[in-house]
């Protein structure tokens, strides 16, 4: 039946495996390079995620796609995609497939190991002190780099809850004093 549509059962089979092969790959790419790859894309990082989604597209089609070669990868995409979200519900593959939340800066201090670990230069903390309508340093308890990429800066003021740092590289450099105290 498939052959009617394009599509033998080989090149099938060869659509499904080149998916798997690249989902695994670019999966594999991402935790390497950092979650910043992905996340708050600039114009020069959205042109690279379209270029980068059509060499993807274009080895899981092969040589002259067909619409069926198209459903079946997208089905297989899809698929792997919500599979890796039922296995995030396991502690061991949570830390496998997921990126862990970074400290960026401690009190008014930037960590520079973590900045070089997860490719994030001063600027682009700089930029999102800004959004975040920080004025000043002294503002600052912490700047955390989050699992999905996206940056936090957490204010002076209300201590912060030590559960909340509780999977955050780094967090016993926080000052006590940004900490709340428990209550007795």
């Amino acid at each position: 039946m498939w052959n009617d549509y394009g599509l033998t059962w080989g090149d099938a089979a060869r659509v499904v495996l080149s998916a798997i092969a690249l989902y695994l790959f670019v999966l594999l790419l991402i935790r390497f390079l950092g979650q910043r790859t992905m996340a708050s894309l600039s114009s020069w990082d959205l042109a690279a995620a379209v270029a980068l989604g059509a060499v993807v597209g274009r080895a899981i089609l092969g040589y002259t796609p067909t619409l069926l070669a198209g459903a079946l990868g997208l089905v297989t995409l899809l698929t792997l995609q919500a599979l890796t979200g039922q296995l995030r519900r396991f502690p061991r593959a949570e830390a496998v497939v997921s990126n862990r939340a970074y400290l960026l800066m401690a009190g008014s201090e930037i960590v520079p190991a973590n900045l070089w670990r997860t490719h994030v230069s001063e600027q682009e903390i700089t930029v999102r002190l800004r959004l975040a309508g920080i004025r000043s340093r002294t503002e600052i308890a912490a700047v955390i780099l989050e699992a999905t990429g996206e940056i936090s800066v957490l204010r002076v003021g209300i201590g912060i809850e030590p559960s909340f740092l509780a999977n955050v590289k780094g967090a016993e450099l926080i000052p006590a004093a940004f900490l709340a105290q428990p209550q007795d």
